[in-house]
């Protein structure tokens, strides 16, 4: 299968301090690939570089074979990759309904209808409804976006990477903050996307993880010391010293 993004040899520091210290990693069309790792590995530093919100120090960015390395992430997002809980930020004033419009409006590339408001273009409207009603927020699309949950604005910010219409979703930790039902809800959603989107998750919960991912790679200290299936990633004793086995 061809890469969707290749990365070589990646380096951010702060202060001297390695977050990402010499990352390779290939994410494959199609496939969820799930990066783990104990807190201060360097995921989110890595995931932020790579939608190009944090200019790396050093090393290559591939997506599709063209070289993002320098590309800002407005442009990343209009080459198909968008990363959840970045991409915007909710409205808190406006409906549920309306957050979602607006991100089918800016696909739809429609900027020139956006004095009338996008729940009022029905196209729109029966989009935002319906990657509501698949991510199970469909019965709360008319309130105020202010008046959901932490896990509901999660579930939110979800639909309305999805209405983006990307090619590749970087998720950065979807499950942070969900009761088990929700979570439950987040990743047999995610189950039904495998295959139609290339999905890049960074993620905690090692359940969600085992029961979602084609591979893992895991990170510690800014390098990655593993990358396989679920099962070869539990069986490998590197990584069950580093990080399974603090669980």
């Amino acid at each position: 299968m061809s890469a969707v993004l290749h990365v070589r040899d990646l380096r951010k520091s702060f202060g001297g301090v390695a977050a990402t210290d010499g990352v390779d990693l290939e994410v494959v069309k199609g496939e969820l690939h799930a990066i783990i790792g104990p807190n201060g590995a360097g995921k989110t530093t890595l995931i932020t570089q790579l939608f190009g919100a944090l200019k790396s120090d050093s090393g290559t960015i591939l997506f599709n074979g063209r070289n993002i390395t320098n590309e800002p992430a407005h442009k990343r997002a209009h080459m198909g990759m968008t990363r959840s809980f970045q991409i915007t930020s909710l409205v808190m004033e406006m409906s549920v309904l309306d957050n979602v419009a607006l991100a089918v409006q800016a696909r739809d590339g429609s900027s020139f209808k956006f004095l009338k408001p996008a729940r009022k273009i029905a196209h729109l409207r029966d989009q935002a409804r319906d990657w509501l009603d698949k991510v199970g927020l469909g019965a709360r699309a008319d309130q105020p976006t202010v008046n959901l949950s932490h896990g509901e604005h999660r579930l939110m910010e979800i639909a309305i990477a999805l209405a983006s219409g990307a090619e590749m979703l970087l998720l950065d930790e979807p499950m942070a903050g969900l009761g088990p039902e929700e979570s439950q809800q987040v990743v047999d959603f995610l189950k039904g996307l495998k295959g139609s989107k290339t999905i890049l998750l960074i993620e905690h919960d090692m359940d969600a993880v085992f029961q979602l991912a084609d591979r893992i790679s895991v990170l510690v200290y800014g390098r990655i010391i593993a990358t396989g299936n679920p099962q070869e990633i539990r069986a490998n004793e590197d990584v069950r010293h580093a990080y399974l086995g603090e669980e």
